[in-house]
């Protein structure tokens, strides 16, 4: 199983963060969505939040495939419109590409490797 891990950060706004923080309690994401992540290869998906700092962290098959799994939720009205309703609280990261959403981040460090 590979771990992905990834950064965004939210509106600087309590009010947005509060918001985002109900949408993503136990039954908040639509099933449609859920099942998207779940039939794409991802094993377990966890974000975590630092003030206005979101982090990802996704363990996924070996089968699960970035592009796929984009070209999946494009094609997915319920998808799209989950993603729409998340970007009026999302803003990206300032070194994020045009368009870029969660930014992948690069592990430095593994206790194991020690």
């Amino acid at each position: 199983m590979r771990r992905l891990c990834f950064a965004l950060d939210l509106k600087d706004d309590p009010k947005v963060i509060e918001a985002y923080r109900k949408w993503h309690a136990p039954g908040g994401p639509p099933a449609a969505v859920t099942r998207s992540i779940r039939a794409a290869g991802i094993e377990s998906l966890e974000i975590y939040l630092c003030g206005n700092r979101l982090f990802m962290i996704m363990e996924v098959s070996a089968a699960f495939s970035p592009a796929a799994k984009s070209a999946r939720d494009a094609a997915d009205p319920d998808v799209q419109a989950w993603e729409e309703l998340m970007w009026n609280f999302q803003q990206p990261l300032p070194w994020a590409a045009p368009g870029q959403k969660w930014v992948p981040a690069e592990m430095i460090y593994d206790l194991r490797q020690q």
